[in-house]
């Protein structure tokens, strides 16, 4: 950690813990320059850390203030304790939210997409254009099973970051973390077994275990720690499970970041009665604080972890470049890769290597977590603005995703029906959930720019909920 971010963690903990309260003056530039020992220019990154945290506001000639602290929205109800494994459903739901093509008029209000305007991408489409231009024929040929060395080894160093001493040959490149869960999944259970998943859980998920026809026990989950360990420990004393699933950093769809003294916790748990842990990682460079959460691999120390990421959500879905460190499961993951899809296309894997060798990969990062943390501020304020008072919402502490509650009797799948005529889409709360459950909840994405036609979506978002609401009533 550099000098500025341990000065900017230091002044984070502060105002989190109230010693500067909304709308106090921070220490000046020169004060904590002569407190700490540090060049002028060091407060001044770390001060520009926090404003893009959202943890300090610039004022004109008067230097840094905490500000002023907006109401914040009641969280998310806690879901109920697992009555036994249920087969999924909601595909009907899942196929509705991904059909819609991007460029078609429609504004995706739920779907799992980042920004993908910025301009520190621009390197890695001329990486992409070189590459096409070499003509050279083995970017016409089939690569490896494992993946191009050169990500690999790229993908190892930025591992590290999350606590994971990882060697290259340990990782396999996927067709995004969607096939790597999808491998995780089939490498360890067959058809009639039992997975135990946060809930609600990724709907890509859900829809897996489906076609592999096995069976999810949905556990009760926090909105700001994750899954239950005690509702885990019951399940796994009373159910033959093969494998727990879940997104502990910058949970999709409740944006949570699981302690660390929890993910030991459920690690040790899954060591006392012999299971299995895949980890989706997909959303943790995204984290608002750093340095990034780590991964429960990272404290893994006998193989059974199989951390699944990809590139989708840092940078660009279309890229279709993930991958996974499946510790002790190696072999039986490189076979199920090899009979579902086979080697990976080489010119997206040999543009990223040359991205992130290059030094752009962090900047990238850095510039999208700022983006998406100010975003939310907003965000949260239309939806406390514009939809009905009471409106549970969940606070992510990274990635750009957004879990709203409404009143029982609201139903979100019939919301995007009085959706359509305008345009927009949201995820309805079902399709997160194995037996259909959050009906009265969605998922709303909030990567893109604000925008007036963003507020006005909104906006529109609310009058359609109220619409809902006064038709039930």
């Amino acid at each position: 950690m550099s000098l500025y971010q341990q000065l900017a963690e230091q002044l984070a903990t502060r105002i989190e813990q109230g010693l500067y309260r909304p709308g106090q003056r921070l220490p000046s530039v020169r004060t904590l320059s002569q407190e700490h020992g540090v060049s002028l220019s060091t407060v001044q990154q770390a001060y520009r850390q926090l404003e893009d945290q959202g943890l300090a506001q610039p004022k004109a000639k008067s230097g840094y203030f905490v500000p002023q602290a907006r109401p914040t929205p009641p969280l998310p109800s806690m879901g109920r304790a697992p009555q036994r494994p249920v087969e999924i459903s909601q595909w009907p739901q899942v196929l509705e939210l991904v059909s819609q093509a991007p460029g078609s008029g429609w504004l995706q209000l739920g779907r799992g997409m980042p920004d993908i305007s910025s301009p520190t991408l621009k390197p890695l489409l001329r990486s992409l254009a070189q590459l096409s231009r070499r003509q050279q024929l083995r970017e016409l040929s089939y690569g490896s099973l494992q993946g191009d060395p050169a990500l690999r080894e790229q993908i190892a160093r930025l591992m590290l970051d999350s606590g994971c001493q990882i060697a290259a040959d340990e990782l396999l490149i996927t067709t995004g973390c969607h096939e790597a869960l999808s491998i995780a999944l089939r490498s360890l259970c067959q058809p009639g077994d039992i997975v135990a998943v946060d809930s609600p859980s990724f709907h890509g998920v859900m829809q897996a275990l489906k076609g592999f026809n096995i069976k999810a026990l949905e556990l009760p989950t926090d909105p700001l720690t994750g899954i239950s360990l005690p509702a885990l420990e019951l399940a796994l004393e009373q159910w033959p499970i093969k494998a727990i699933q879940l997104t502990p950093s910058c949970n999709n769809p409740l944006g949570y970041i699981m302690p660390d003294a929890h993910k030991r916790a459920l690690l040790a748990l899954a060591q006392r009665h012999d299971v299995a842990v895949i980890e989706d990682d997909v959303y943790g460079d995204l984290a608002y604080r750093y340095p990034r959460p780590r991964t429960i691999k990272s404290f893994d120390d006998d193989g059974r972890v199989l951390l699944c990421s990809s590139f989708s959500k840092t940078l660009a879905p279309g890229l279709r470049v993930g991958w996974i460190a499946p510790g002790r499961y190696l072999q039986q993951v490189q076979h199920q890769k090899y009979i579902s899809s086979g080697m990976n296309a080489p010119v997206p894997q040999h543009a990223l290597a040359d991205f992130i060798s290059q030094g752009h990969y962090q900047p990238h990062l850095r510039r999208m977590r700022s983006q998406y943390a100010q975003n939310l501020g907003l965000v949260v304020e239309w939806i406390s603005r514009y939809l009905p008072p009471g409106t549970r919402v969940s606070q992510p502490r990274g990635g750009f995703m957004l879990w709203l509650e409404l009143a029982p009797q609201f139903d979100s799948q019939r919301l995007n029906r009085l959706l359509a005529p305008h345009k927009l889409m949201v995820a309805p709360g079902s399709i997160f959930s194995a037996a259909g459950k959050y009906r009265n909840c969605l998922r709303l994405n909030y990567a893109l720019k604000p925008t007036p036609d963003l507020e006005q979506a909104i906006k529109q978002l609310g009058l359609c909920i109220d619409s809902l609401l006064e038709a039930h009533a």
